[in-house]
């Protein structure tokens, strides 16, 4: 009866357009109510168990970071220096804002923060020369959510945080994933782009332009090296990284580059502060929602559900990933991290899947939660910078997506592909 009350009201409450933050806060108080074995305290003390963590500090901080550097003029350098290399070939502009979006990636830990920090300046110069609108929405959309897979990324934090899996061993490996599904995007920008005829920059830059252009984003270009060279040297853990990277970006745009006014901090500040305060409302209700499971043994009955149907290792990851992209078209992705990954990890690592790559599995796929409606939040982001409908959006998404869910695919049932850096880096054994 608790369980039909759970998940019947938040599947109202989500109908009714009610945030995901309270839907979950506000259904786990009617299982409550109605199992009458806990009361309203377990949440109060739920939401503050929950945000207690040093390893989740990291969170606000990248936040922030990402904030900084998008109005601070980091991104505009990251997007000349990828324009200077890349912007020449067939679907140039296309494919600057991929690479763009993947050096960006490593600074924010956000996706919806990488849509608008390099989408705000790449969609209409993708109009402006003739590009539609269907390409430029579709790349920004999609590549914005890379920002949770390359590392730094708040997704992952939260993982490690639900797993017990080591968060300097998670962003290791989920470098070449990031790469991997930046590369299938690009490949797409390319043939769509020989397609319909939309060619490179004209422009072609000697090299002494080129080494003008890479001197001016220096700042801009150290910053992935300041944060993850100092996380894999041992010098900050990655939550200090984070506060790190909030200092080292608020410097660079207020002092160096001179693109953060007062106004501009204020604003920096404000909005870092609306979207800490909302993922960690989600952060906290999420966890109420997943203990009250734990205590309905769902956990237990999903697991013994999955196993009666199935002892395959190949098909439990087909499931998983099956159940991960229905999941993330209706729920945020932090909040089916906290949920899911203690109900998901226990089955497969008991078919012989390691907890690192299992992470890596998780992320990319609800990474595809971001374009994927009616909750996608890059789309929305998208629809504000492109000034698109949802549904016209929504359309442009079809191909990068399918692209994505090939690179997933190969990730699930190549384990070496996420795992290698780890292995060769730190010495990582696989379970």
């Amino acid at each position: 009866m608790v369980t039909w009350v759970l998940f019947g009201t938040f599947v109202l409450f989500l109908l009714l357009n009610l945030p995901i933050g309270i839907s979950l806060g506000l259904s786990s108080v009617c299982a409550m109510l109605v199992g009458g074995t806990m009361d309203l305290t377990f949440l109060v003390r739920s939401l503050v168990t929950a945000n207690d963590s040093f390893p989740l500090m990291a969170v606000p901080f990248f936040i922030l970071a990402g904030e900084l550097m998008g109005k601070g003029g980091i991104s505009k350098r990251l997007l000349n220096t990828a324009n200077a290399f890349c912007g020449r070939y067939t679907g140039g502009l296309a494919i600057v804002t991929v690479v763009t979006c993947m050096f960006f990636a490593a600074i924010s830990g956000s996706g919806p923060a990488t849509v608008a920090a390099i989408g705000g300046i790449m969609a209409p110069a993708m109009m402006d020369k003739g590009y539609g609108k269907s390409l430029p929405s579709g790349i920004i959309a999609s590549a914005g959510s890379i920002g949770v897979i390359i590392p730094p990324s708040i997704p992952m934090v939260i993982y490690c945080v639900s797993s017990g899996v080591s968060i300097s061993a998670l962003f290791i490996a989920g470098f070449i994933p990031g790469i991997l599904v930046g590369g299938f995007l690009i490949l797409y920008s390319w043939v769509y782009s020989k397609k319909h005829g939309f060619h490179g920059d004209e422009k072609r830059y000697t090299a002494r332009e080129k080494l003008h252009i890479i001197y001016d984003s220096k700042w801009a270009l150290l910053v992935p090296v300041i944060i993850l060279g100092g996380i894999y040297g041992g010098i900050f853990t990655p939550t200090e990284a984070a506060a790190v990277a909030v200092v080292y970006g608020f410097i660079i745009g207020r002092f160096v580059y001179k693109d953060l006014g007062n106004k501009e901090v204020f604003e920096v500040f404000r909005s870092a502060a609306l979207t800490t305060g909302t993922v960690l409302i989600i952060l906290g209700t999420a966890a109420t929602f997943g203990r009250i499971l734990t205590l309905e043994q769902i956990p237990t009955q999903i697991a013994a559900f999955i196993q009666s149907v199935t002892s395959s290792k190949i098909m439990v990851l087909l499931l998983i990933n099956i159940l991960l992209l229905i999941v993330g078209c209706f729920m945020e992705t932090l909040a089916a991290i906290i949920i899911l990954t203690p109900i998901l990890l226990p089955i497969v690592t008991q078919v012989g899947v390691d907890p690192l790559h299992f992470g890596i599995v998780m992320v990319v796929n609800l990474a595809m939660g971001f374009i994927t409606p009616p909750l996608g939040v890059n789309l929305f982001v998208t629809c504000g910078i492109t000034k698109q409908s949802l549904e016209e959006v929504s359309k442009a998404i079809l191909g990068p997506l399918a692209m994505m869910i090939v690179a997933l695919i190969l990730l699930t049932y190549i384990p070496e592909i996420s795992l290698l850096l780890p292995k060769l880096i730190t010495g990582y054994i696989p379970a």
